[in-house]
């Protein structure tokens, strides 16, 4: 089974750059998105550095050796503790660290990892699950009966992240591993998108429109309801050889 993939990010209109970052590597069969925190700066460098380290240990010759699951483990403990261990020896980026989700096909199946609050969906047509869960205060909440999700939407800081990689130097993903069918698509996101656009919205797009063409209209639709962080969106499409 062969896959396209495409991707696209935006600042937004309330930030002054993107701190986000993002990665697709076909020949790798990885696909990332990952969103920075910690100051302007911190943030932009903790993201890069996170994707840039995850495509060295996954693409580093003898990583086929392995199971997948533990080339995963691998790639965000080596990526938690250069970002860790940069923060502790350079002042301004104290305290900074990063989302990070990831796909990566191996052996005709999708290993999805997550670390914080960027999510990975599942559209198989006409229906869209979101695979990842939120490390996040909210999510939190909502998990133990504390607050709704319609009422979590309105909440104030909601984008408070309980796990990120970087800002400890041990981060421990959730990875799964899923079987892919012929027409099935992932969408990989930061929450720029999630926060500004609903699950049926993205559902919405995703069954009236191919999956080349979703990205670019998804931001449009998190931009024209406010835009208020950087957004990206990462399409991962498996299709018939």
């Amino acid at each position: 089974m062969r896959f396209q993939s495409w991707c696209l990010t935006d600042k937004g209109l309330k930030r002054e750059g993107n701190q986000d970052s993002f990665l697709i590597d076909d020949r790798l069969g990885l696909f990332i998105v990952a969103d920075g925190v910690g100051g302007h700066f911190g943030g932009e460098v903790a993201s890069a550095l996170a994707v840039e380290t995850v495509r060295e240990v996954v693409g580093h010759p003898k990583a086929t050796q392995f199971k997948p699951k533990e080339v995963i483990y691998q790639a965000y403990e080596e990526a938690s503790h250069r970002i860790f261990d940069r923060s502790a020896n350079e002042k301004r980026l104290s305290g900074m660290g990063t989302t990070m989700v990831m796909g990566y096909v191996r052996d005709s199946k999708l290993f999805v990892a997550n670390v914080g609050d960027s999510r990975c969906y599942l559209y198989r047509k006409p229906y869209l699950w979101q695979i990842t869960e939120d490390h996040s205060l909210v999510n939190e909440q909502i998990r133990l009966g504390m607050m709704t999700e319609e009422h979590a939407r309105k909440v104030v800081g909601k984008n408070v992240i309980t796990r990120s990689v970087g800002f400890e130097r041990d981060v421990f993903p959730d990875v799964l591993e899923r079987e892919v069918s012929t027409g099935d698509v992932f969408l990989f996101c930061s929450d720029g998108l999630t926060g500004m656009v609903t699950d049926q919205d993205l559902c919405t797009m995703l069954n009236q429109n191919a999956a080349d063409k979703v990205a670019p209209m998804m931001i449009d639709k998190a931009l024209a309801h406010g835009g208020d962080d950087n957004v990206t969106v990462l399409v991962l499409h498996f299709q018939d050889v």
